[in-house]
């Protein structure tokens, strides 16, 4: 399967044309084929005809993929299979960046694993670290954690230690060194045994994500589904070029000409997602914020509603833009063009995911062209402009002037709430109190778009 015996450090793992067969062609015990039946995945992905054959051979891997390549079939097929072969309580270790990847990759885990009575736990920040306690305590089989909390626990909670981890996964390992947890995960790395399997998976080979790998992994097989930085072929790319104060009445433009279709739209603060939230409220749109200043339980639920459907728009900033696996995302907006060129291709995959089609639209302000020509140049492609109407996105601006005043008013609101009672209780659904109280005076009717 894998040229995996020539010297440098990973071996290339080079794969046949022939289409992915079943999982049970790849190894895959049978147990764990029902198990992926269950969940419906019919065919392996082209990341899993990869990297599971060599997997379960017990090799290391590197896996570069795009996001919503079903990466996580690709590591946790691997490691159910081999744990039933030797049952044991701690015995992988999965680290990703952000609390919702963790809380996404568990469910994938239980879900494989629910047959096979497999128990994992999830430790990241933003939860009570008495009650990571205690589950730690329990030695789960399969512990998904982001790398600072886990830290903290290996140096402050009694007993619990890595030391029999027979797995360590790395998932969206460029992120994790990005978020400067390098020094996180070089203790993580001292207190975990040499003797052990590593995969490191990542949508994209950095320089730090490199050096990792020669501190991290043996021999590792390099499986790559993409090696250039690429957007998903059924992703309809576009781009409308407009003048920053006019933002606002563009973003409703798009989104009544678009209606019918499920949003995502990325801020770069979460100031202006909270923000940009209240007024799409004050417009009649259902919109919900997710962003790095919510407590884990509002994040969880903003995520729950959308995934639902009770809510068709979710404004996120970039904590969102990677591995959340939220299937039926039309379109994504970039409303503040990204700052790093690379959180483009991740905030457009969170469309068009698993072979379904999807748009992305991002605002170019007469800010933005510098960042906007380097995105151009990293995907290697010229996006046309999304075709508009600019006569009607003005006649919209005087109902989003009066709409971003109430936003404005309810954010001060929310501040002063938050200063009184010192709570983090920012989901604006509670938020539209104002609006009613100015508008009972002069009881307006105003249109739901």
């Amino acid at each position: 399967m894998a040229a995996g015996d020539e010297d440098g450090p990973a071996a290339e793992s080079e794969v046949g044309v022939e289409e992915p067969r079943s999982f049970k062609d790849l190894g895959v015990t049978d147990v764990l084929c029902e198990a992926c039946d269950q969940l419906g995945w019919k065919m392996p992905t082209k990341i899993q005809v990869e990297a599971i054959p060599v997997a379960l051979q017990g090799r290391d891997i590197i896996g570069l993929a795009e996001t919503g390549s079903g990466k996580t079939g690709a590591f946790a097929l691997p490691i159910l299979q081999a744990l039933l072969e030797t049952p044991q309580r701690l015995f992988a270790l999965v680290l990703t960046p952000t609390r919702e990847l963790a809380f996404q990759i568990s469910e994938q885990f239980e879900a494989l694993g629910s047959s096979i009575g497999v128990h994992s736990t999830v430790i990241v920040g933003g939860i009570d670290t008495m009650s990571q306690s205690l589950a730690l305590a329990k030695k789960p089989h399969i512990i998904i954690a982001t790398p600072g909390r886990l830290v903290d626990h290996l140096e402050n909670t009694k007993g619990f230690n890595l030391r029999a981890l027979k797995f360590l996964v790395m998932d969206e390992a460029d992120r994790i060194l990005n978020m400067d947890f390098e020094t996180e995960v070089d203790k993580i790395l001292k207190v975990i045994p040499r003797d052990r399997k590593t995969f490191l998976f990542s949508a994209t080979m950095t320089k730090k994500v490199q050096k990792l790998q020669r501190a991290a992994l043996k021999n590792p097989v390099k499986c790559a589904v993409s090696s250039k930085y690429q957007t998903v072929e059924k992703l309809q790319q576009y781009y409308i070029f407009i003048p920053s104060k006019f933002k606002d009445s563009y973003l409703v433009y798009i989104l009544n000409e678009l209606a019918g279709n499920s949003f995502m739209i990325f801020c770069s603060t979460c100031n202006n997602t909270q923000r940009t939230a209240l007024l799409l409220r004050n417009l009649g749109f259902t919109a919900i914020p997710l962003h790095g200043q919510m407590s884990q339980n509002k994040r969880l639920g903003s995520l729950n509603k959308f995934k639902a459907k009770a809510r068709s728009v979710l404004l996120a900033t970039d904590v969102a833009s990677r591995g959340l696996d939220i299937p039926h995302v039309d379109v994504v907006i970039n409303f503040d063009i990204p700052t790093h060129s690379k959180d483009y291709i991740h905030r457009v995959g969170r469309t068009a995911r698993a072979g379904r089609s999807g748009k992305s639209i991002t605002f170019v302000t007469q800010y933005d062209v510098e960042l906007f020509q380097r995105i151009e140049h990293l995907i290697g492609k010229k996006l046309p402009a999304f075709p508009m109407q600019e006569e009607e996105v003005m006649m919209l601006t005087e109902r989003v002037a009066e709409a971003q005043r109430f936003a404005r008013m309810e954010l001060r609101e929310q501040g002063e709430k938050k200063r009184s009672r010192n709570d983090d209780d920012d989901d604006t659904e509670e938020a539209i109190g104002v609006r009613n109280k100015v508008a009972g005076g002069k009881k307006k009717k105003r249109k739901a778009f």
